[in-house]
């Protein structure tokens, strides 16, 4: 009788695509940006996946999902995001969340944990006693009419500079942790070396985080997961 395949984790950003497999110790990636459609990232995912031997897809997406479907298109890749079939795409079963969700998964360690992701953009989760709860809080009203997003992502890093950056790093995780009751604030993201140290009450994540989140979304059932 033949053995389960691995499970093939793809991280998808605004810069780069990641993509590995249960095993395998380093990711490969693939450059992505505002060309990366969803065909596109399936396609160009297979040929770096050529001769691995996987029956089942993990997704991390940079933006809503609801019932493992993107709800919306990312803003920094190109198009055909929403509706697309990865199933049929991929020829395997597929679980998409979002991306700082994957992340979130892959980084908790019990209780009830908060993910901030520095990134491109802000990506926010809380995992509840294991239970995965994406959120979009990247977008709520922060400071001056702009959004936790606006000073946090990419842009606010540049127009803030580091010092100031990470200042509001530190403001919002204590704001977030307080107003969500969480235990544990985890902070992941292209950008959180940038921090040097964690904020008081944070702790950094793991570059590997993503990948397993994406085999912990195979594990049990979760929210958000198709």
């Amino acid at each position: 009788m033949k053995k389960n395949g691995g499970i093939l984790v793809v991280d998808v950003g605004g810069t780069h695509v990641k993509v590995r497999m249960s095993g395998q110790r380093a990711p490969v990636k693939i450059a992505s940006g505002p060309a990366m459609t969803a065909a596109r990232m399936v396609r160009e995912t297979l040929k770096a996946a050529k001769g691995w031997d996987f029956d089942r897809v993990a997704i991390g997406y940079p933006g809503p999902v609801a019932a493992g479907r993107p709800l919306r298109e990312p803003a920094n890749l190109g198009g055909g995001w929403v509706g697309f079939d990865f199933r049929k795409a991929f020829g395997r079963p597929v679980r998409l969340v979002n991306d700082a969700a994957m992340q979130a998964l892959g980084g908790y360690r019990g209780g009830r944990m908060l993910f901030l992701g520095l990134g491109t953009g802000l990506g926010t989760a809380l995992v509840l006693d294991g239970v995965l709860e994406p959120m979009e809080a990247a977008h709520l009203p922060y400071r001056h009419g702009k959004t936790y997003e606006d000073y946090l992502g990419k842009r606010g890093l540049a127009r803030l500079g580091k010092k100031k950056w990470r200042k509001h790093a530190a403001a919002v995780a204590e704001e977030l942790k307080a107003a969500l009751e969480a235990d544990d604030v985890l902070i992941g993201g292209g950008n959180a070396k940038k921090l040097k140290v964690p904020p008081p009450g944070t702790r950094l994540g793991s570059n590997d985080d993503a990948f397993a989140g994406g085999l912990r979304l195979w594990a049990a059932p979760r929210r958000g997961a198709r």
